[in-house]
């Protein structure tokens, strides 16, 4: 898996050493920078811009570019014991996995669990867009939600989900085992995912707007979650 981007690289650089196995450079860096880089025992490979841009697939590589290895995911059973779960439930885009990965870990979420037909998720583009917050969060994969859910009900999970029209997040006092449930921007979440929760959560507009992007919408839902 090929990751780029200057903040990226940096971020696994500092904290994720062990995942580089290989390093490009497009560009001539600081020489701080480039000691870090060396220090990693790692042979730097310098390439061309047109090589750069082919690594990142037309991407803004900024000259930074490395080679990581496959992304490790959590097990659902590690998933459980953590607090305050996020379940995306149908979302393909990864930006937007990203950005709620980025906002999930930023606010204290537990782990993230992505439900759907995952064997082409594109973690590359995950990690990218949570800014390299996908290596400090567990992540699991799911194929069958309902389960998924059954479960978290049994070890004393409560399950909200965010759907057009539910309650204000402020008539809840919600406590550390919860998780809440986002659905995808194009078919949200399934009616009969929604009879197994516990309770509907809705951001209020004061604008007439029939909805708000969901890594938006999410952020806004689990700051009220978390903070009140």
């Amino acid at each position: 898996m090929i990751i780029y981007g200057k903040q990226l690289f940096l971020h696994l650089l500092k904290h994720h050493k062990d995942k580089l196995e290989e390093i490009y450079l497009a560009k001539e860096v600081q020489k701080d920078i480039f000691n870090q880089i060396a220090k990693v025992g790692l042979k730097i490979q310098k390439v061309d811009n047109q090589k750069a841009q082919a690594l990142a697939r037309g991407g803004n590589h900024q000259g930074f570019l490395a080679k990581v290895k496959d992304y490790e995911f959590a097990t659902l059973n590690e998933i459980k014991k953590s607090d305050y779960l996020v379940i995306l439930y149908g979302l393909s885009d990864v930006g937007n996995i990203g950005a709620i990965t980025r906002t999930a870990y930023a606010l204290g979420a537990g782990g993230i669990v992505i439900v759907g037909k995952n064997e082409n998720l594109a973690m590359q583009g995950v990690v990218r867009a949570s800014s390299g917050a996908a290596y400090e969060l567990p992540i699991a994969l799911c194929t069958d939600g309902l389960s998924f859910i059954n479960e978290l009900k049994q070890v004393g999970f409560k399950i909200y989900a965010a759907n057009a029209g539910g309650k204000s997040a402020k008539e809840f006092k919600f406590e550390s085992k919860i998780a809440l449930i986002m659905g995808s921007e194009g078919e949200g979440i399934p009616n009969k995912v929604l009879q197994k929760c516990d309770d509907i959560l809705g951001v209020n507009m004061r604008k007439d707007w029939d909805s708000l992007n969901v890594s938006v919408a999410f952020g806004i839902l689990f700051d009220r979650i978390v903070n009140g």
